[in-house]
């Protein structure tokens, strides 16, 4: 299985339009493209889920604004939760 990512859910506040999911990586993944169906991504933050401490926080690869997936590097075999925010 390689690295994954889902919606949970989306809504609207004001203006904006937020996103979160979660993402997973199989062993050997460090990462990999988030589809966060927005339009337009102006930030997002990353969290490793489960029951042990990960030494190195997730990063996104990338420079805000976003039209496109959001490419993130993580550890190996580490998954984790996603906000977005955009239009």
């Amino acid at each position: 299985m390689a690295f994954s990512s889902t919606i949970t859910a989306t809504f609207v506040a004001g203006s904006k339009r937020i996103a979160f999911g979660t993402f997973t990586n199989a062993s050997g993944d460090t990462g990999g493209d988030i589809t966060t169906g927005l339009a337009v991504v102006d930030a997002m933050w990353l969290q490793y889920s489960g029951t042990a401490v990960v030494a190195d926080a997730p990063v996104i690869n990338e420079t805000f604004p976003l039209t496109t997936a959001v490419t993130i590097v993580t550890v190996d075999n580490a998954d984790g939760y996603w906000i977005a925010i955009g239009r």
